[in-house]
């Protein structure tokens, strides 16, 4: 009986692998001040930015619909995680334990912070596929680095915005949050930026393994829509 879905390839199931890998780094290493020079940053910009990178070369080679289940597998593992975190250092320990305050000051997470996180991350990662989606229809498959860096700009900014805001707003004044949200999203946009040689040269390489790449005509842009069959078309190479 002929299958009304796609073979997932290898290379689709190892990237989304690494996207997810990285997701999941990045929330436990937030709490961790870095200082470089004047900016003081949080150690999860070092490979949250990653995360987007991924997220363009799944939608540029695979199409919007594969991304859009990647990312719906990012929110699940992020979500089991904190969950299972929070869970675990609610559990009573033993009298002899004195290694209690690093385990919560690690993995304490806070509903709040769960929420900001799962929220920002959503609404930004869909942004950026669909953007990026939408331009290279647009494009007809030009200029691969107005669509990363464009795409980039509108995620990461909604990204930044929503998780800065429901997490850390009222906390410090207004001067220092907003300095706060600026160096976040200039870090974030900078690095996709300096990362585009290195993202050409994946999309490229995938682009020939596949011996195909995605044109997301037609399609459905409801992020809760997880229907993967190919949808649009499929340019062979």
């Amino acid at each position: 009986m002929h299958s009304r879905y796609a073979p997932v390839s290898v290379m689709f199931l190892l990237i989304t692998c690494l996207f997810i890998t990285c997701l999941l780094i990045t929330n436990i290493v937030a709490g961790r001040l870095v200082q470089l020079g004047d900016m003081v940053l949080t150690a999860d910009l070092f490979l949250f930015p990653i995360t987007y990178i991924f997220g363009d070369v799944l939608t540029e080679v695979y199409g919007f619909k594969r991304a859009r289940l990647t990312i719906w597998l990012g929110f699940g593992a992020n979500l089991f995680m904190a969950i299972f975190f929070i869970a675990v250092v609610k559990l009573p320990g033993p009298g002899f334990w004195d290694q209690e305050q690093a385990y919560l000051t690690v993995l304490g997470f806070t509903p709040r912070l769960v929420a900001a996180s799962l929220l920002a991350y959503l609404v930004g990662e869909f942004s950026n596929s669909v953007i990026l989606s939408r331009l290279k229809v647009y494009t007809r498959g030009r200029w691969l680095w107005t669509r990363t860096i464009g795409s980039t700009l509108v995620g990461q900014a909604l990204d930044t915005t929503i998780f800065m805001m429901a997490a850390f707003y009222g906390i410090y004044s207004t001067p220092i949050f907003l300095g706060m949200v600026a160096v976040q999203y200039s870090w974030k946009v900078a690095y996709e930026v300096l990362a585009t040689p290195f993202t050409y040269a994946l999309v490229g390489w995938l682009k020939r393994i596949e011996g195909s790449e995605a044109f997301d005509l037609g399609i459905s842009y409801n992020p809760f829509a997880l229907d993967i069959r190919t949808g649009g078309n499929r340019k062979r190479g």
